[in-house]
């Protein structure tokens, strides 16, 4: 069972997978990660970055992250180009997760860009990570050191969490921490309930 975990740019997610991890026999798989890794050790996915970007997309062999992001948070046609060089080959090794976990109770899959990318229909389930606006500016703003109107930008590029919800089986809110926790055990216990049923 794969069960896919959503939630805009500082909503919290990470801290909520964590919580996740610490309940059981579950896998998790997060896409963002797993991309920067494909990113910089697959050749074919280099090549096609530096055709696409320039040499300057790589420092020292490693991904440059920072000029690649300057450039896909302006440019909606490249930000579409990198999408489509690397969600495929993430997709690829997504699959092969799934496969070699089949014996956990579900997967966990983080994606902040889920439903943007239709990596929902990889999903049994999905949970949306939901946080007001000025409390995710506050956390990126702490996080990344970046401005008020770069962490904007960024939200303005993904869907709104009110139209995730909707598509969502469950939504955990995310602003006060000591609630988190009775959030997360409800959903847990709900999924494993669910495991010999579809």
């Amino acid at each position: 069972m794969v069960v896919g975990i959503t939630g805009g740019i500082g909503s919290g997610k990470s801290t909520i997978v964590k919580k996740f991890s610490e309940l059981g026999n579950i896998a998790i798989y997060n896409a963002d990660v797993e991309a920067k890794e494909i990113m910089n050790t697959s050749s074919i996915v280099k090549s096609k970055l530096i055709s696409l970007f320039g040499k300057d997309s790589y420092l020292k062999g490693q991904l440059n992250r920072k000029f690649i992001s300057n450039i896909v948070f302006s440019d909606k046609e490249k930000l579409h180009a990198l999408n489509a060089i690397v969600h495929p080959e993430v997709y690829k090794h997504l699959k092969a997760f799934i496969n070699i976990n089949v014996s956990k109770d579900y997967i966990l899959y983080e994606n902040a860009i889920l439903f943007e990318n239709k990596s929902d229909s990889f999903c049994d389930f999905i949970i949306t990570v939901s946080s007001s606006v000025s409390s995710r500016i506050e956390r990126v703003i702490v996080r990344d050191g970046v401005s008020k109107e770069e962490v904007l930008n960024r939200i303005n590029k993904q869907w709104s969490d009110n139209k995730k919800c909707l598509l969502s089986n469950y939504i955990i809110v995310n602003e006060d921490f000591n609630k988190l926790d009775s959030q997360i055990f409800r959903i847990h216990n709900n999924l494993t309930k669910n495991i010999h049923s579809i």
